[in-house]
Order: structure tokens, then sequence, then C-alpha cells
């Protein structure tokens, strides 16, 4: 039985500042962001997709908007898909005016590869895998669609594949509005793609920080 759950990354945020934002609410889509989730629902329009589930950030419930209206699916919440918890929160994070001239945020720099400043890695590869049981079984046989965000969709994708939880943040694959697609057999995941629907869009001069 051929299930296939589809992680796809939230648009570009309004982020003029350019702030961490992390879980802090009140930041939306840009409209370039918006334009990125019609991309992604028109890729996926024709698609055998039975549920459509997010995670409750307003950028990732924005992202699922127009996917909803174009496969006619209910959105659920699942806190599971939330972005990852960081201590930097709110802040710019660089060496000039960011977080990084400030010794009161040194101390949550000391373990890179758990890591110190945030959710621990392996912690959110669990709740994703689990959230995403949770739909392959809701639509078992045909596809799932599950809005999240780029650092637990990449999490989640190098521990299916074996490779060591921590990474350098430049070099992940997973770009806005990105789709990463998991393929299980009968409960197993036999395949890993990768998909940008949005590539041209994503490839503009971006928001700072989104």
């Amino acid at each position: 039985m051929k299930t296939i759950v589809h992680l796809l990354r939230h648009g570009e945020v309004y982020n003029p500042e350019g702030v961490l934002y992390g879980r802090l609410p009140g930041y939306h889509l840009s409209d370039d962001g918006r334009l990125m989730a019609e991309a992604a629902a028109k890729w996926l329009d024709g698609r055998d997709i039975t549920v459509l589930c997010s995670s409750p950030m307003e950028r990732a419930q924005e992202t699922a908007e127009p996917i909803a209206e174009t496969l006619h699916l209910p959105v659920g919440i699942d806190e599971r898909l939330i972005e990852a918890g960081n201590h930097f929160e709110g802040h710019t994070f660089g060496v000039g005016d960011g977080s990084l001239r400030r010794p009161q945020h040194w101390p949550y720099l000391w373990n890179p590869f758990r890591p110190s400043w945030g959710e621990p890695y392996e912690q959110i590869a669990r709740r994703m895998l689990a959230a995403m049981a949770d739909v392959r079984d809701a639509a078992e046989g045909h596809e799932a669609v599950c809005v999240s965000h780029q650092l637990p969709v990449w999490v989640t994708r190098r521990k299916v594949e074996g490779r060591s939880l921590w990474h350098h943040p430049a070099r992940r694959q997973c770009g806005l509005a990105s789709v990463t697609s998991f393929t299980y057999d009968d409960g197993r995941i036999v395949k890993v793609d990768y998909a940008e629907p949005a590539g041209a869009l994503s490839r503009r001069p971006s928001v700072p920080g989104a």
C-alpha cells in the first residue's frame, strides 16, 4: 500500500526587520509569499491528496489556504508541525548589531550539535515523524500535505536518510514553498523526492530574514 506525505515549507514572510521570528505570532506571508503558496497549490492540483494539515503559525496556515481552496479540503492544525523553538526569537542574529555581540547570549552557543540554543534536533525529528505517521494512516493509499517550516522539514529528511542531524543552515535543500515528499510502502519510507514549485519566485531578492 503506497502512501505519499508531502512536507511543504511555507512561503516568504514579510519581515523587514530581519529578525528570527521562530514561533512568534504576527508574522504573515509577503506578497511574493502568497504567490509562492498559489504556485504550490497549482503544483499539487490533480494529485490524489485526501488530507491537508498545517503548523499553527500564521504563515503556514496562509500557505495552506490556496491549497485548501484548490483541492476542496479542510485544513487540520497539528502542533507537531510547528517551527523549532529558539532562544534567539525576536532578535537579529549576527556579529555586528546582532545577538552574537551580547555576552548574555553566549552560553546558548556552546553545543551546535544538540543544538544548545533551541529545541534538540532529535526531538524535532520525532515529533515530525509522528505527525507524518498519523496523516499517512489517515490518507492510506492516497497522498497528504503537511505545511511546516524549513528546519523541521530538513531535519526530518536527514533523519530518514540516515544522515547526521547537525548541519550547516546555509546548505539546507528546502527552499521557500518547496515540497519534500516521502513515499511510504506499508508504513515504511522507501523514497524521498524534492521539488520547488515556486523556484522562480524564491530566487528573487528576498525580504531580509525571510
